[in-house]
């Protein structure tokens, strides 16, 4: 928890341009560990810690913590581990939790709008409050309400009788209102970005903030508003401004009768908005006076049931870490934190290759955790990053403590490097990694081929929770071992990136230069993730995962590692070109949809990229149907936009300035891909995308940095983008062409596998234009009479299907009637029954076994589908349709990789694999190797996966990506 206070108190002069200033002396926070009261506001770290453990909020992507009976447990877990860390660290003699309740308060009564503008809480939130505070009440912690008021009036009171009875203060709350609170007596703890980065903020710390003193923060909030509040302030006035003027004139009511005196606009805005300021003032002013029913004497840090508590962990499957966690905080023995019992002392730096040597064959056979750590000076290179210091670490044995040693890389003489590379490149001696892919680019910009990685954890987590947002070890460890490694203390600080900068220690240039103390905690951290691998691997085993570890995500990072560091050679002038003739047309629809806005002589155009204005001119001023209702109004995105468009007279004002907009919309979209292309373009020439392998819940790989996938396929734009990426050159000179290679219509032919329909495959193994075929069969006419609106249309439907569509999603996908398009599903389904046998089954085995499953055996868990919303439950039933063809054709894609890359190796190949984008490869082929590469594409891709059908595979060559297209 850091400190954010000066140690010298500060005199404050308030109201300096008025007849009465005031010089405040800043109070420096007193010490009581005696009597130290912590006060928590209970709604505030819930939500805190919520959305901290919440895997994303997008359909698709659950939450982290559930049990197995399917109840969310993320604002629970985290509320008790942040809890915990305060106690544990800050040592409070008395502790009282408030919460909100339900119902108006006399803030909302007088302010109908008052935290209006929060977004609905997320269904998952629900019934966890409740269980906290059953398991506060275990533990004999005293939750203190009251009917009317918000949890920081219950507190502001308390602070006030702590300060009133001598107490040292500790106010937990992510409400800024609380700096009020704050003062001799009363320190507020104000949560940072994650659960553990809690800032103790004093009044100097305020004051440093701020620039106003504590007693003067709810002046400055009146001023500038609260937006999560749902207080606007006065337009244009930011806390600068607003500081300034308090340090002027002094409180807002001082301000206010001042206002005449403050000149420009933002006076102007001030004048405007008095009666504003003035709402905002008091309704951000804290009680302190409530008739609370609670003696600070009976709020002693209490002695917990234990046998209760361990009855509600055991419904919430929480493990022996956290309660470990829990009971030590609460026991009157210090007992400090619960961390990974490594024994670990020190960490060895080593200097010669003897004592390396006599290292690694100490544990020879044994598991080692490799983790590289990172500085700030480690240079960047195009696709990668150095390393230059790498710990090695393992568990004891035996009663043994564990041991690790760090490795300048830098500094290593010959024989040392030696002995290094060679144990890294030894695929006998397993080693257990944190992001195998970015370690094997940052050793193989080092000339060091890294080889015999036995797990990622990441990808580990990844397989056994696709839906989450993060792998960091730090939470894995957390929620599957209940394990933390304990913080540095303040010797460490943050770095430019946010993340843990690595002291130096002064090694008079021999040896490791990481400060030990930071080497010792990456060195728990490395033992930790031996032992979480090792849980994790037990639970691939058990869901029979364990091949797609070891024969799929492994090797295929190193192959994406590849692929990064190696790039794709951009033409610059082509994309700049490509800028300059997109401004033409970006300028002509800006201009045709201003023309079609009636003004007045003087007024600014449309700001076409403003919701708020496109919402008054769609709505308002051309008068068109209202869309779907939101928080702002109605709705302008594109699909809303698009449904709008065939409700209306094409040839209408309207209906032209929808056209006109989309065009903007879809130009300067495809202005920023090139823009974000350009950026991307090392000083190589080439692109390297960043491929992420644990983001899509499918199995998907996604590209980003820049994201390659989102480059248009089938349009003009997009083809000349495509066109801009060229054969390139490397030090043994140019390469001859780039050969692509994609799936035709693989999620089809997975589907004709899965559904095992007798149709679908004789038109597959017919070698038949599917589409043309099921069009035949649905519309019932021979395969030549099919015209080409029929084939769009069960094209449309067939891979709709794939994806969950609904007789009105069709409908509004092919602008039909709802009965049209019922009636094309029914006489589809009576043609393809396996297809609907498939499609009915495949969601009741999955709510029975709560996920789908690829091919492969790839689960994705889908807890939604029990849900009590529906349409929360329709999602995840969309989902359940989709998951397995989706995430079988990932899966093939991945497979084709493999081989493709083993497969050139094994030739012997120069040729390199350049890119991913959905189900196509790209190659460049070095002279005299076109006719080869295009062969191993077509053998290796195409026997990827023995499925019912053939898999069919389309290449193409040419010297740049869209003359290389099929």
């Amino acid at each position: 928890m850091s400190d954010q206070s000066n140690s010298q108190p500060a005199v404050v002069v308030i109201g300096s341009k008025t007849d009465h200033p005031q010089e405040i002396e800043l109070p420096a926070p007193v010490s009581r560990p005696e009597r130290r009261l912590l006060l928590v506001d209970g709604h505030s770290l819930a939500f805190r810690a919520f959305f901290a453990l919440s895997r994303a909020a997008e359909y698709g992507n659950g939450p982290a913590f559930v049990t197995d009976s399917g109840e969310h447990t993320e604002a629970v877990y985290g509320f008790l581990n942040t809890m915990t860390k305060m106690v544990r660290e800050q040592k409070p003699t008395h502790l009282v939790v408030s919460f909100d309740l339900d119902g108006p308060t006399l803030r909302s009564q007088e302010y109908e709008e008052y935290k209006g503008g929060r977004d609905e809480t997320p269904e998952a939130f629900h019934g966890q409050v409740p269980r906290i505070q059953a398991i506060l009440e275990a533990l004999g912690v005293p939750v203190v309400t009251k009917e009317g008021y918000e949890a920081d009036d219950v507190l502001a009171t308390l602070a006030r009788r702590g300060a009133d009875e001598d107490f040292e203060v500790l106010v937990f709350s992510g409400d800024r209102d609380a700096f009020q609170m704050v003062g001799e007596h009363v320190t507020v703890v104000y949560p940072g970005r994650t659960p553990s980065d809690l800032k103790l903020m004093d009044a100097a710390a305020i004051m440093e903030k701020y620039k106003v003193p504590p007693a003067h923060y709810p002046d400055l909030a009146a001023l500038t508003g609260e937006q999560a509040d749902n207080l606007p302030g006065v337009p244009g006035v930011g806390p600068g401004f607003a500081a300034k003027w308090i340090e002027a004139y002094g409180d807002v009511e001082s301000v206010l009768a001042n206002a005449a005196k403050i000149t420009g606009k933002k006076g102007d805005a001030l004048r405007e908005n008095l009666e504003l300021v003035r709402r905002n003032r008091k309704l951000n002013r804290l009680e302190t006076g409530l008739d609370l029913e609670l003696a600070l004497e009976d709020a002693v840090l209490p002695t917990p049931d234990q046998e209760a508590v361990n009855a509600l962990f055991d419904e919430l499957d929480f493990g022996s870490g956290l309660r470990g966690r829990v009971f030590d905080a609460f026991s009157e023995e210090d007992a400090g934190p619960s961390a990974a019992a490594s024994g670990l002392e020190a960490v060895q730096g080593v200097l010669t290759a003897e004592e390396l040597s006599t290292w690694l064959d100490a544990g020879e056979g044994q598991e080692t955790a490799v983790r590289p750590v990172r500085h700030d000076d480690d240079a960047p290179q195009p696709g990668g990053r150095e390393v230059t210091e790498l710990l090695l670490a393992r568990e004891g044995s035996e009663g043994a403590p564990a041991t690790a040693v760090l490795v300048d890389l830098v500094g290593a003489d010959a024989d040392l490097d030696g002995v290094l590379t060679a144990w890294l490149g030894e695929p006998s001696a397993p080693k257990v990694v944190v992001g195998l892919k970015d370690l094997w680019k940052s050793l193989a910009l080092r000339g060091i081929d890294f080889q015999g990685a036995v797990d990622d954890v990441a990808l580990s987590a990844y397989l056994i929770e696709p839906a989450r947002r993060h792998y960091d070890l730090e939470p894995l460890l957390a929620q599957h071992l209940d394990i933390e490694v304990p913080e540095l203390e303040e010797s460490a600080s943050v770095g430019k990136d946010g993340q843990l900068a690595l002291d130096v220690a002064d090694t008079g240039g021999e040896g490791p230069r990481t400060d030990p103390a930071v080497a010792l905690r990456e060195a728990e951290l490395a033992i930790a993730s031996l032992q979480l691998s090792s849980f994790l691997r037990s639970r691939l085993e058990a869901d029979g995962q364990s091949a797609l570890l070891a024969e799929m995500d492994l090797p295929l990072a190193k192959v994406l590692g590849q692929m990064e560091l190696t790039g794709v050679a951009v033409d610059r002038g082509r994309i700049d070109t490509l800028i300059e003739n997109l401004e033409g047309p970006i300028r002509q629809a800006w201009d045709a949809a201003q023309a079609l806005v009636p003004r007045e002589e003087g007024e600014p155009e449309v700001n076409l990229g403003s919701t708020k204005q496109l919402q008054t001119v769609l709505f308002d001023t051309l008068g068109l149907p209202p869309t779907k209702k939101i928080k702002t109004g109605y709705t302008t995105s594109a699909a809303a936009l698009e449904e709008l468009l065939t409700k209306v007279d094409l040839d209408s004002p309207g209906a032209q300035f929808l056209l006109a907009l989309r065009r903007w919309r879809d130009t300067t979209k495809l202005k920023q891909i090139v823009q974000g292309l350009r950026a991307a373009i090392k000083d190589d020439d080439r692109i390297h995308t960043d491929y992420q392998q644990t983001v899509a819940a499918t199995g998907r790989l996604s590209s980003t940095d820049p994201n390659l996938q989102n480059i248009p396929v089938r349009t003009e734009e997009g083809r000349r983008i495509r066109a801009a990426f060229v054969v390139g050159s490397d030090a043994d000179g140019p390469f001859e062409s780039l050969v692509t290679a994609d799936y035709s219509q693989v999620e089809m032919r997975v589907m004709a596998h899965l559904s095992d329909d007798e149709g679908l495959i004789e038109a597959f193994r017919a070698g038949e234009d599917l589409h043309r075929y099921v069009g035949s069969k649905v519309f019932g006419v021979e395969p030549q009479e099919v015209t080409p609106e029929m084939r769009s249309k069960v094209k449309a439907m067939s891979y709709g299907l794939v994806y969950g569509l609904s007789s009105y999603g069709l409908s509004q996908q092919l602008n039909i009637s709802v009965d049209e398009a019922r009636t094309m599903m029914s006489d589809y389904f009576k043609r393809f029954g396996g297809v609907r046998d498939f499609l009915r089954g495949v969601v009741d085995e999955a709510r029975e076994k709560g996920y789908t499953a690829t091919i492969d055996g790839r689960r994705r868990y889908l807890p939604d589908l029990s849900s009590d919303n529906r349409q929360l439950r329709q999602a995840a039933e969309r989902m359940a349709l989709n998951a397995p063809i989706q995430g079988s054709a990932a899966d093939i894609i991945k497979k084709a990789m493999i081989r493709v890359d083993r497969a050139l190796k094994e030739q012997n190949l120069r040729s390199r694999v350049l890119m991913q984008v959905h189900d196509e490869l790209v190659v460049e082929a070095a002279p005299g190797e076109v006719e080869t590469i295009s062969e191993i594409l077509r053998t290796e891709m195409g026997g990827a996966i023995e499925l019912s059908v053939p898999l069919e595979v389309n290449v193409g060559v040419g010297p740049d990506w869209n003359a290389a297209a099929h």
